[in-house]
């Protein structure tokens, strides 16, 4: 069942949205040649100190047998698409690099991502963070002039198709709200499953959404860490999120920055 959220409930999301913005934020400053993930995980983990927040990932079992996640931060690179973690591995010019976290603030819950370029990168690896933070963006816009997801999922999967990228289709977006992962499911294309499960773009929806579009293949694998989800073909993927609520004024997205 989905839970609609009411203005008040939004409020506190943003708060939390706040923070999540302002710690990707710190990241994207700190995301240089040389610069080792594991020190971008401790740069969003003081902000989330600072401002007393709960850091959702870190400690998140994902199933029997798999290692809890232990950072605060996915840091996932180049061809990596998701759930990367946090390590010595030290960023070269022209790298890709898609950053994922979330906090829990005063019992409520935001969620968020963007790929970083490192340094100078090829114009074509411009052009996919471009198409998949316009796909994003797309969305959000959709969110205000469509009556069901399924609808903002059509525009989505065709702008990515019409520049020749796949979209991941194993992980999708979510509700989200006092847990990070609540109903409905958020693909961000069109399938079977999804026009059965569809949804109405209601005041009070709260949801995160994130494509993740790939140059090339959209098959992935998960690597030996249990975490770490890859293209198959290892070519380039990119991923943005914002947790966005469905207002009386249309769309709002919560994980801006302050101000």
């Amino acid at each position: 069942m989905i839970i609609l959220k009411s203005p008040r409930e939004i409020a506190l999301m943003r708060g939390a949205g706040k923070v999540v913005a302002e710690a990707l934020d710190r990241v994207r400053t700190r995301t240089v040649p040389g610069v080792r993930t594991a020190e971008l995980d401790r740069a969003a983990q003081e902000v989330f100190e600072r401002h007393g927040a709960e850091p959702l990932f870190k400690g998140v079992q994902a199933g029997r047998g798999k290692p809890p996640f232990p950072a605060v931060i996915c840091a996932s690179v180049n061809e990596q698409i998701v759930h990367g973690i946090p390590g010595e591995r030290q960023l070269r010019e022209g790298d890709i690099l898609s950053i994922d976290t979330g906090c829990r603030l005063n019992g409520w819950c935001a969620d968020a991502a963007t790929t970083i370029a490192v340094g100078s990168v090829a114009p074509e690896v411009e052009r996919l963070l471009r198409v998949t933070e316009d796909t994003l963006a797309l969305a959000i816009a959709e969110m205000g002039r469509q009556k069901k997801w399924s609808q903002v999922a059509t525009k989505m999967e065709e702008l990515v198709h019409r520049h020749g990228y796949s979209l991941v289709e194993k992980f999708v977006g979510h509700g989200i709200g006092r847990s990070m992962h609540e109903p409905p499911q958020v693909p961000n294309f069109v399938s079977r499953a999804l026009l059965k499960n569809d949804f109405w773009l209601e005041e009070g929806l709260v949801i995160a959404i994130e494509p993740m579009v790939n140059i090339g293949t959209k098959e992935v694998r998960v690597l030996r860490d249990q975490w770490t989800v890859e293209t198959c073909d290892r070519r380039l993927s990119a991923h943005f999120e914002h947790t966005v609520a469905m207002t009386a004024s249309g769309p709002e997205i919560l994980t801006l920055p302050a101000g």
